[in-house]
């Protein structure tokens, strides 16, 4: 089975590829800009980026969208985080977090759609808190400074933990679970 997923983060696309390659599925990357809607909400926002790639593309596809989510802070940066990232990075989030409580949730949304059909949505999310200071030299964007409920090291200090289940996992198993009992949405 082949899906198409379209996004301009390689990170992202490993990620999809490492995981799904293991249940049989290939995935094929789309080089397929799209619009991305503003709104607080992720499901919205992967909805609306998958609508518009499929329509684009002619073909079944999925989107992704993430954010870290940050509860001391009224959840933001949220659906913003990449942007965030680029405009005060690291050291921004811990100023903005100085003597406040460091609890977050990084949440990602699958969107998939089919030529024809409504998007639908897969989310995924994992609790954890910010910590202190960057640890760690492996990952990308926010992993040296997410340290998952349960684990004492960030995902930057061990890969394997975000591997294992990150909030990007856990949407992707989401959606594992939904296409076991939905083989024929994929079907021309």
């Amino acid at each position: 089975m082949k899906l198409y997923f379209a996004t301009g983060n390689k990170n992202k696309l490993v990620e999809f590829q490492n995981f799904l390659g293991t249940q049989g599925i290939e995935i094929e990357h789309l080089d397929i800009d799209y619009p991305e809607i503003r709104s607080d909400d992720i499901t919205q926002i992967a909805a609306s980026g998958a609508k518009y790639v499929c329509a684009k593309a002619k073909r079944p596809v999925i989107v992704e969208d993430s954010g870290l989510f940050i509860n001391s802070l009224n959840n933001f940066p949220g659906t913003y985080t990449k942007w965030v990232h680029q405009k005060i990075g690291h050291i921004g989030l811990f100023r903005l977090l100085e003597g406040k409580d460091r609890k977050a949730e990084f949440r990602t949304c699958i969107g998939l759609c089919k030529p024809g059909n409504e998007p639908l949505t897969f989310l995924g999310a994992v609790n954890g808190t910010i910590t202190q200071e960057e640890k760690g030299t492996k990952g990308w964007g926010h992993d040296p400074i997410f340290m998952p409920e349960g684990h004492d090291k960030t995902w930057a200090e061990n890969p394997d933990i975000k591997a294992a289940g990150s909030h990007r996992i856990n949407a992707i198993k989401r959606f594992m679970e939904w296409l076991k009992e939905n083989k024929q949405y994929l079907k021309e």
